[in-house]
This record gives structure tokens, C-alpha cells and sequence, in this order.
């Protein structure tokens, strides 16, 4: 797939899950990747930071095929080797990782991402060759741990402006609140635990692609 196939299937995502088995409930990540596919989602992203090379591979391997046979992307977290490998779609880093720059040049067909956490990152990441930021958190999170404390919803009033490439938003985004990303233009809602630790995972991606889209 060329990266402006990728790009416009990113383009066309509402919910951007992001699976790490640790907050899966117990149950194993592929099964709750199986969940959220059959849910309607188009956007993944496989995150795992201290499996061995060979877990890892074998588990990106297995990410690939599923979300190949849906139709979805699928965005590797941090290890840009790794992506290329498996022919994933994109590369997801922070802000302590692999500089995007840098990254570009070795991947150059990816859609990379970056995390930012306020205007000044989120600006540098647009200029050093980033496809999308991500903005975030919004909301009280216990899923990672930043060390910012919560943007709220009214910091997209003015970051998303001043952007022009797509933009993400994470952190705490849960039914009740989701509505408050919307009405400020949000095209694409990351989420973890609200999908993942859900009891009913297909459900819970379903109610939220739902009011996304309301």
C-alpha cells in the first residue's frame, strides 16, 4: 500500500484503538483486537514496551494479518524496525523516542505519528515531518503515565488551529465525554481501557463510534 492509500484510510477512522494486553482484563490481546475489528474499527495500534524481540515480532506478525484482512491500519508504538518487518501501516512515537526525523528517513512510506502534550510540541512535530500528533491527555488517565497533568477539552480550541496536518486526542475519553472532542472538531478519538477492559469489548467500540458519530 503506498503512503497516500495509508494516509486516506487514516483519514476515514473515527476510533482509534490502542491495545496493550496488560490492560486487556485479563484476556489476550488478539481476542480483543478480534472484538474491536468486528466492532467496525479501521485504526489500531499495537503497543507493547518490555516483550522480547521475538514475543513482540511474532505478536506484530499476528496484529498484521488481522487487521490486513479487515481492511484496517495498523500503527506499531515506538519500534520503527519492527514495523517495516511486519508491513505495518505507521509508527507511533513519544517524546522520548526515535526523533521523527529520523525516523522518517528510514521509513519513509509510514505514517508516523507523535505524541504531544502541548502547542509547542505539537507545532515541532508538524514541522519535523510528523503525519498526525496526538493531543493528549484531555482527561484523567491512569493508563499512562505523562507527567502532564489533564489539557481539558478546551486546550483543541487552541492547538487544532494552528495545525495543519490530522490530529488525534487521548487520554480518559470515555462515552459521557467523547461529545466534548466532537464539538471541538475532532475527527479521530484514541482509546485505550474504554475498549479494552471493557466487559463486552465489541460493545463498548460500538457505543463509542456511535456517539462519535452522532
Amino acid at each position: 500500500m503506498t503512503k497516500p492509500e495509508r494516509l486516506a484510510r487514516f483519514d476515514q477512522a473515527d476510533l482509534y484503538v490502542v491495545i496493550t494486553e496488560a490492560f486487556c482484563a485479563g484476556r489476550s490481546a488478539l481476542d480483543v483486537l478480534d472484538s474491536v475489528l468486528a466492532a467496525g474499527v479501521t485504526l489500531i495500534q499495537f503497543r507493547e514496551k518490555d516483550w522480547d524481540d521475538e514475543a513482540l515480532r511474532n505478536r506484530a506478525i499476528a496484529f498484521r494479518e488481522r487487521t490486513a484482512n479487515a481492511g484496517a491500519v495498523l500503527i506499531i508504538d515506538d519500534y520503527v524496525q519492527l514495523a517495516l518487518d511486519v508491513d505495518a501501516d505507521g509508527v507511533h512515537l513519544g517524546q522520548e523516542d526515535m526523533p521523527i526525523q529520523a525516523a522518517r528517513e528510514l521509513a519513509p512510506d509510514l505514517i508516523l505519528g507523535a505524541s504531544t502534550h502541548n502547542l509547542e510540541e505539537a507545532l515541532r512535530a508538524q514541522s519535523d515531518g510528523a503525519d498526525y500528533v496526538n493531543i493528549g491527555p484531555i482527561f484523567a488517565t491512569q493508563t499512562k503515565e505523562t507527567g502532564f497533568e489533564p489539557l481539558g477539552p478546551e486546550a483543541l480550541d487552541t492547538i487544532a488551529p494552528q495545525l495543519a496536518i490530522p490530529w488525534t486526542t487521548m487520554g480518559g475519553i470515555k462515552p459521557h465525554n467523547i461529545g466534548e472532542l466532537v464539538s471541538r472538531g475532532a475527527k479521530h478519538a484514541a482509546v485505550v481501557t474504554a475498549v479494552t477492559a471493557a466487559e463486552d469489548v465489541q460493545a463498548a467500540a460500538r457505543e463509542l463510534r456511535e456517539r462519535f458519530n452522532d
